[in-house]
């Protein structure tokens, strides 16, 4: 059965802050978060928002996946369940009450990490991951760019980036769930030698 709380970032997050000898100060300077806020995620009194985590794995030169995966241990058999994990809330949805949210679909560090976004999602941020990854659209539409080209995605659809491809998306519609399954940054994946 699954745990019923989220994930203890705040562990995960201070360990790799301390890994790279910062201060709470180092990390409020280059996230544009405050000191304490910073602190009370670090101790499990807050939870961020996946746009604050995003800003706080880009100081720790890291990912959110990564410090998400760091933040629970790895089970060889899980059943994640969509009752016991809320997620993180974006942050549009904090600002607008909505119900924008990012759920681990995969809990600790494996080979492949896996993401449900529901609902709004930044289109503006860019992505660029060193393994493959594939993006199924569960319900609503998505727009992707990729390689300076635009897709359009529907309720069904699929689409596979190579690793190394930049690339950002957005949902186009109310109530857009798209889930995200990518191989691991610390896997060495090998290169398709007919690319």
């Amino acid at each position: 059965m699954g745990e019923a709380t989220g994930p203890r970032l705040g562990t995960s997050v201070r360990r790799r802050r301390r890994a790279l000898d910062l201060t709470l100060a180092d990390v409020a300077a280059g996230t544009g978060l405050s000191v304490p806020f910073l602190s009370q995620i670090e101790n499990d009194r807050a939870r961020p928002s996946m746009r604050s985590l995003q800003l706080i794995a880009d100081a720790l030169d890291t990912t959110a996946v990564q410090l998400l995966a760091a933040s629970e241990n790895p089970r060889r058999v899980d059943v994640v369940r969509a009752e016991d994990e809320p997620g993180l809330a974006s942050a549009r949805a904090e600002v607008a009450g909505a119900t924008s949210r990012v759920r681990p679909l995969v809990r600790g560090h494996h080979q492949l990490h896996a993401l449900e976004f529901t609902g709004d999602h930044d289109g503006r941020r860019e992505f660029h991951h060193r393994n493959d990854e594939l993006m199924y659209v569960a319900d609503g539409a998505a727009e992707v760019e990729a390689e300076g080209q635009i897709h359009r995605l529907g309720r069904g659809d699929t689409l596979y980036l190579s690793g190394g491809v930049r690339h950002c998306w957005r949902a186009t519609t109310p109530g857009t769930r798209v889930l995200l399954v990518a191989v691991a940054e610390h896997i060495e994946a090998t290169a398709d030698p007919h690319r």
